[in-house]
């Protein structure tokens, strides 16, 4: 005997859907379903809020070539 908790989505027309692990082999099972009082309210998840600082623009005369961030010595 398994005991599998999963979600299941549940159609207009009262049709069940879900989706069960790979290591349930097909065949025909007894099935006993406990549904929850009400349906889950799908939860949002609010958008990420980063901290941003602004130094201005960069200086016109900035170079990034790799000479000249890292000299003689490579790295």
């Amino acid at each position: 005997m398994h005991t599998i908790q999963t979600k299941a989505a549940v159609t207009a027309d009262h049709q069940l859907t879900l989706s069960l692990p790979p290591e349930i082999q097909a065949g025909e099972y007894q099935v006993v379903i406990v549904l929850e009082a009400q349906p889950r309210q799908p939860q949002t998840q609010q958008p990420l809020q980063f901290p941003v600082d602004d130094y201005g623009p960069w200086p016109t005369d900035l170079s990034l070539h790799r000479e000249e961030m890292y000299g003689d010595f490579g790295r």
